[in-house]
């Protein structure tokens, strides 16, 4: 075998497995997760009696979709399970980014991989939520580079790491860079989604309501026969997730309180919904509502309008 010692005592836990640190016999210093026994069988036959739960249930709200959200929730608890298929979306990654001066994705022992072990170059630096501390300049270049890779794995690659978890994204203070774990979450999206993805938020980035609205039929989030009351909520929680888009100069993210004003238009969300929003979204936007909250944590101030405004040229032009 390559490896010449594995630290029996795992330094870090993974969601569904553990993290040992080992050493090759090059004396490559290695990340090795370990998958627990039977953890998929669990998670499929939880996910089953829920599902059987709920079409028993009577008492969530209509606009919920909850089996929706569940067998989403299934296909990609599927993904995270399977670290031959992490294996290869890390190395995508690491193609894909090899350019980029600001992230680093660690090279993939493949002799080390298997559907349960992951094997990947073990990498230094510390979670963004210990970055609070560091100058208003840093934390500023950070999260204008967590943004920026967000709407290049959207509209760029077309392929995205969708778990915003803090210890997946380690800055190292000396050479300036953040180094990306953890990519069970990775998925691809169709240009049928993005096309019109991107349109909602550039109307939103101009404070078109009217275009919001007809965007969003587009993309079938609407059917265009829902109530006033949730047609005004949906463009009023669209218009506020676009402000940083829409804000000449630099946007504040910890003055925002974002997720309290959407929070407040949940309930009429949900009582009003008529179909379930496009099964992207809700990977999509558990990865945007986490960039926007680590932006908030380090009270980031960033000029997103021109960011999103470049990367809008750069996604037609690219589609021509």
């Amino acid at each position: 075998a390559k490896v010449a010692s594995l630290e029996e005592v795992p330094f870090a836990a993974a969601s569904i497995g553990q993290v040992h640190q080992g050493t090759l016999r090059d004396g490559t210093e290695v990340a090795v997760k370990i998958q627990y026994p039977g953890v998929a069988q669990s998670i499929q036959s939880d996910v089953q009696n829920l599902l059987a739960v709920l079409k028993m249930s009577v008492a969530l709200p209509e606009g919920l979709f909850a089996e929706q959200s569940l067998r989403a929730l299934q296909q990609e608890l599927a993904w995270e399970c399977d670290y031959r298929r992490e294996a290869a979306c890390a190395q995508s990654f690491r193609q894909l980014l090899a350019d980029d001066p600001f992230f680093r994705v660690p090279a993939v022992i493949n002799e080390l991989c298997t559907t349960r072990v992951l094997g990947m170059e073990l990498a230094g630096g510390v979670p963004l939520d210990q970055c609070q501390s560091l100058s208003q300049d840093i934390r500023n270049q950070i999260c204008f580079q967590l943004l920026r890779l967000c709407l290049r794995e959207l509209f760029e690659f077309r392929f995205m790491q969708t778990d915003p978890n803090w210890a997946n994204f380690l800055y190292d203070a000396s050479s300036h860079q953040v180094t990306l774990l953890d990519f069970g979450a990775s998925r691809e999206f169709g240009t049928e989604f993005t096309d019109h993805y991107i349109e909602v938020v550039m109307a939103a980035a101009n404070g078109d309501r009217d275009r919001v609205l007809q965007k969003s039929r587009d993309l079938r989030f609407l059917t265009g026969f829902e109530t006033k009351a949730f047609s005004e909520a949906h463009m009023e929680a669209v218009m506020i997730l676009g402000e940083p888009f829409a804000t000449p100069g630099p946007y504040d993210f910890g003055a925002g309180d974002t997720a309290r004003r959407v929070q407040g238009l949940i309930p009429v969300l949900l009582r009003h919904r008529l179909r379930p929003p496009p099964e992207e979204t809700y990977a999509l936007h558990r990865k945007l509502a986490g960039a926007f909250l680590a932006c908030a944590r380090l009270r980031a101030h960033i000029a997103c309008r021109d960011l999103f405004q470049d990367t809008y040229h750069r996604y037609w032009a690219s589609r021509q």
